[in-house]
């Protein structure tokens, strides 16, 4: 079996959040963009909204949910990381904070569950 790597296990959630926002008609513009200050997981466009989506992938714990883990340090980087995407490309629209929790069984990889949370902070 692949070792489980925190590299490993983020790049299996950011694959299954990427097949979940197809699914869910979300237009993937960029993955991991990044800044020398943060990242952005996955950048995309449902209708009129720009979002940027923070992945945080674990196995199921029924005591934490991932998004915890997205605390007020992190949303300052990714605000700020947010910031020169939209200057950069000069966007216009409104733009939204997402985080999708995936939850996978780590004895085979697969896909427990995801938690998708719009508006997850401002």
């Amino acid at each position: 079996m692949k070792k489980l790597t925190t590299k490993f296990i983020g790049d299996l959630g950011e694959k299954y959040a990427e097949k979940y926002l197809k699914k869910n008609k979300f237009k993937i513009i960029q993955r991991n963009y990044r800044k020398k200050f943060g990242e952005i997981d996955i950048i995309a466009q449902k209708c009129d909204t720009l979002v940027f989506i923070e992945v945080k992938t674990r196995h199921i714990n029924p005591y934490i949910d991932a998004a915890q883990y997205v605390d007020s340090n992190k949303q300052h980087r990714i605000k700020k990381t947010a910031m020169c995407f939209i200057a950069e490309n000069k966007i216009d629209m409104f733009c939204r904070f997402d985080v999708c929790e995936v939850y996978f069984d780590p004895e085979n990889l697969k896909l427990v569950k995801i938690n998708y949370i719009e508006n997850a902070f401002e």
